[in-house]
Formats: C-alpha cells, structure tokens, sequence
C-alpha cells in the first residue's frame, strides 16, 4: 500500500503477483500510486546483496547520483563500483496500460523468478523476489530482529526546531 504524506509516499505491503511466459508482471496498484503523473516510470537493477531487483522512482535514483558525487571521490575505486553495480545495470521500465512491466531476461534471472513474484515495500524503494527465496530471507530476517531487537532513534521537531 502506499502511504502520501504532505511531500512524500512510500512503497509498503508485501504482495505476490503472477509472471507470464514472456516475463511480464503487474506492479501492484498501491505501489504504482507511488509513481506521479509526471514520473509514469520506474528504474530497476540486480541488487547487489541479495537476490532479488531493486526498484525505486527516477528521481530517487537521481538522489542517489547526487550523493554519491557529494560524497565519493571522482574515480575512485569505491565510486566506480558503486556506479558500476546501479547506474550500469538500471534500466527504467514503463507501465504498460495494465499496470505492466516487462522484467528483462537477466533481472529474472538474477533473482530466480519464473512464474510469480514478490513485491517488498521497502519505504522509498521496493524489492520483487522469487516467493520461495523471500520467504527464506523473512524468517531470517526476523530471527535477526528477536536476537537483536532493533531500535530506531525518532528525532522529534520541537516547535519549528529540527531536533536531527
């Protein structure tokens, strides 16, 4: 489901669809409303942790681009892998009058789909999966959370304050 706030939305849920044999799925609706009149097409790429593809809006992706020339060295080692593993594997995907894409060849393979997959809200991302290896990572995944109880520092604004 997607969530709009006053300036930004967020991918979540988790939602299985079906892929047909020439490799085309549906995005789910909520996380379609994401994308803006304006912006009718997503980017995706082989993640390079997991096995699944990673996805997110242009602009996102631009963001990405802009912090890494902020806070990379031009030609560096760091710098060339990161370009390397997103912007030359992304390539953008445009919804077709259904709510379809058609995930290319080598993203299905990298990530072991076949005939479903799984959408992972990721907030301003979101992962597609091969159910069966999504399901492996959740429980471990959750193991991880009962071991090690995650926490999150909530930064509160104080009347106009940013407390960040």
């Amino acid at each position: 489901m997607a969530v709009t706030g006053a300036k930004k939305k967020l991918f979540f849920d988790t939602v299985i669809n079906k892929v047909d044999a020439k490799g085309r799925v549906s995005i789910p609706a909520d996380f379609r409303a994401v994308f803006t009149f304006e912006e009718t097409e997503m980017v995706a790429f082989r993640s390079f942790t997991s096995p699944c593809i990673e996805c997110c809006t242009a602009k996102l992706l631009e963001k990405i681009a802009d912090d890494m020339e902020d806070n990379l060295d031009m030609f560096s080692q760091r710098q060339d892998d990161l370009s390397s593993l997103i912007f030359a594997d992304a390539k953008e995907f445009s919804f077709d009058s259904t709510g379809r894409i058609g995930l290319t060849e080598k993203l299905l393979k990298h990530a072991g789909i076949t005939d479903s997959a799984v959408f992972v809200g990721k907030g301003k991302t979101f992962q597609i999966w091969n159910p069966e290896k999504y399901a492996e990572e959740e429980a471990k995944t959750r193991q991880r959370a009962f071991e090690n109880r995650p926490v999150l520092s909530l930064k509160k604004d104080t009347e106009g304050e940013n407390a960040k």
